[in-house]
């Protein structure tokens, strides 16, 4: 990449890009395709991988492969995740040995080799890929970032694993989740590799595996079809629920459920198995009280809706609604916490009275409308303080008019 071509980079950035690209003539010593790629990259690192944005020698790859990588702070999760059971274990040889299996745009390759990590961490990790242009990337990045540990290989996964000799430390595997028509699947069965047919061959390779899965996926199901799993990790970030891991190969009893939100540098972490939660005890409100509680992402996607209940004394609003209500407020919640206003009627005409501006976030859980469409039913516009939650208490749909707790604002 040369000069010349990271200043127009630079110079065009904010532009639009399909005139660029109807502009090439004009430009005959820039690669026009290569740096409209190059310009929509960055524009994605802004949100998706902003420490990418330090480095102007970056190559970013097409857009399926962004749109479909790791982002920064999850990559940097896993790592975490990771390293930290490593040093909680008994001492093994250094420097460890990672295979990422699915290399890709490299971010998960990158994050285990210890990019951005404050310790240098003594490791050697294979990022093998089938695509030989990510490769290449890959191979540059790797040198742009000073990761100097990361061995790229060129085929196919499996063939390359079946190949290899002796026990890795880590395998790590994140299926791409295209059918051939290019539509997304979730289930395992669907995805590419298939890890359920080379379950054997993994666990005869690796120590631990770690499987990156789609956040839609079934995780009751994907459990009973992984063998060795001893953790699963449902990972939100900023309210929104990003992927599944399950770490296999060193069973310790029933897997343990954690869950981790990620929000404004920091994480909630809450676990559970699948029996704390069939034995766990609800308790359940008649009524909406002063306080009512949302569980972050992770925990809806997870599902310990009765451990909630038990362990943060909140009670639910009924047994198919996971939202939860109490007089005195718990701080400590996994979630949002919202003042409960006033109940309203679900009408047009009596919402305008408390809302004359028209503006406010709607939220439904356990209602027969979903939240796009009631909004438009009572003639609001997303925005403003307030938010109209829509849900059922007891056996009753009911609807509140509810703003952000100051505790929980202070507190987040």
């Amino acid at each position: 990449m040369t000069r010349e071509f990271i200043d127009f980079v630079n110079a065009h950035k904010d532009e639009d890009t399909a005139r660029l690209l109807l502009s090439a003539a004009r430009y005959p010593s820039i690669d026009m395709p290569a740096a409209v790629q190059q310009i929509e990259g960055v524009r994605m690192a802004r949100e998706k991988w902003p420490s990418l944005l330090e480095c102007e020698d970056f190559l970013y790859p097409p857009r399926l492969n962004r749109e479909q990588s790791s982002s920064e702070a999850t990559a940097l999760h896993k790592a975490c995740i990771y390293y930290l059971r490593q040093l909680q274990g008994e001492e093994v040889a250094r420097p460890l040995r990672i295979a990422d299996l699915t290399g890709g745009m490299g971010i998960d390759s990158f994050a285990l080799a210890g990019w951005k990590a404050e310790e240098a961490v003594e490791v050697e990790v294979n990022y093998v890929e089938q695509d030989p242009g990510l490769c290449n990337l890959a191979r540059s990045n790797a040198k742009v970032l000073g990761l100097e540990n990361i061995r790229v290989h060129c085929g196919d996964s499996m063939e390359w694993l079946r190949q290899q000799s002796g026990c890795f430390d880590l395998i790590f595997v994140d299926p791409a989740r295209r059918d051939k028509q290019g539509r997304k699947v979730a289930a395992f069965e669907d995805c590419t590799p298939d890890i359920l047919a080379h379950q054997e061959l993994l666990l005869s390779k690796g120590k631990e595996i770690l499987v990156k899965a789609s956040p839609m996926i079934d995780i009751s199901l994907a459990a009973s079809q992984l063998r060795n799993i001893s953790d699963i990790y449902v990972i939100a970030v900023q309210g929104e629920c990003k992927e599944v891991l399950f770490r296999c190969g060193m069973p310790d009893g029933e897997p343990l459920i954690h869950c981790h939100h990620l929000h404004h540098g920091e994480v909630d972490d809450y676990a559970f198995t699948r029996d704390d939660e069939a034995q766990a005890q609800a308790t359940y409100a008649g009524e909406m009280r002063k306080y009512l509680y949302e569980p972050n992402a992770a925990l809806m996607k997870a599902g310990p809706f009765k451990m909630l209940s038990q362990t943060e004394k909140v009670d639910k609003l009924s047994r198919n609604t996971h939202l939860y209500t109490s007089d005195s407020f718990i701080l400590r919640f996994p979630g949002r916490i919202f003042n409960v206003l006033v109940e309203v009627k679900p009408t047009r005409k009596e919402v305008r009275q408390w809302i004359p501006e028209g503006r406010a976030h709607v939220v439904t859980r356990n209602y027969p409308v979903a939240a796009a469409n009631l909004q438009k039913q009572l003639g609001l516009k997303e925005g403003g303080d307030l938010f109209v939650v829509a849900t059922t208490v007891g056996y009753e749909k009911k609807m509140f008019l509810c703003n952000l707790a100051e505790h929980f604002l202070q507190g987040k």
